[in-house]
């Protein structure tokens, strides 16, 4: 005679282990906390601004993503990790992010609620530019600016030595319908060791832009441009995958007509982390 299979678990049994789970994270989570508290202890120090890791956030958000399976979306999961990571880092070093709504409001809003949580503070700006100030102006600050268009050259602003630098890109993962897919940089002061390099972002400024140059221009980099103050000039961000790729645009602006005025490393952020609709990350 074939034994009866064993009853399924009752809801009763379910939920007293989706209990027992909720209190492991929880549990895990003060674990963590602890481990940042000695971690401040250990560097003797909660200088502001020297919690910062680019380089190792981007590194966790992709393994995150490698690593997810199951019915839980991926939105879900990623703004669960941003949020733990931004707060444990403003526990360490408290910040503020500063960001640019001039181009929408709402937007920037949910970018900076999705990528930082809601403990750390947020600071509307008017303009790039007194966004990229304001960080200037504080010791370990965050500002968020479009990645993708400006009304000014506020990054102008990073040329000199000791300024705030570009360290960061977000989305760190790009997917279809993402609930903070505004493009943008992350502009703050970190240790050059805690740097990603994957995408350098120079300013240009050249003479001699114009429609021609600009579709020159576009196979080879992602680029800002605005209005500078030549006639024809332009201030340029490019931003630059792969080594000695700098050469390469500035030769292809010479071969369309275009003059390099000057350019300036203004900072480096990790590749576009990219999830297909077939839900495998590249």
């Amino acid at each position: 005679m074939s034994q009866r299979p064993p009853a399924p678990p009752s809801l009763a049994e379910l939920r007293e282990e989706i209990d027992r789970i909720d209190e492991g994270m929880h549990r895990l989570l003060m674990q963590r906390g602890d481990i940042i508290d000695r971690l401040i202890q250990v560097k003797q120090t909660q200088e502001v601004g020297s919690a910062f890791r680019p380089a190792r956030e981007a590194d966790m958000m992709r393994r995150l993503v490698q690593r997810h399976r199951g019915i839980l979306p991926l939105d879900t999961v990623e703004s669960i990790w941003r949020v733990i990571i931004s707060t444990f880092t403003y526990v360490q070093a408290p910040f503020s992010v500063h960001a640019d709504v001039s181009l929408g409001e709402s937007a920037m809003r949910d970018s900076a609620r999705f990528h930082f949580g809601f403990t750390v503070p947020y600071v509307a700006h008017f303009s790039a530019a007194a966004a990229v100030e304001a960080v200037a102006r504080s010791k370990g600050d965050l500002a968020l600016v479009s990645a993708v268009s400006s009304r000014t050259p506020w990054w102008t602003t990073l040329e000199a030595d000791g300024a705030p630098k570009i360290i960061a890109r977000l989305p760190f993962v790009e997917r279809a319908d993402h609930p903070a897919a505004l493009p943008v940089f992350v502009v703050s002061r970190v240790a050059d060791s805690a740097m990603v390099t994957e995408v350098e972002t120079w300013s240009v400024r050249v003479s001699g832009w114009n429609a021609e140059v600009a579709h020159a221009l576009s196979p080879l980099a992602e680029i800002v441009a605005v209005p500078d103050t030549a006639f024809d000039g332009a201030a340029l961000l490019v931003s630059i995958a792969g080594a000695n790729r700098l050469e390469k645009i500035k030769l292809a602006l010479i071969e369309a007509g275009a003059s390099v005025r000057s350019t300036a490393l203004v900072g480096s952020h990790a590749t576009r982390y990219t999830v297909p609709p077939s839900g495998s990350a590249k």
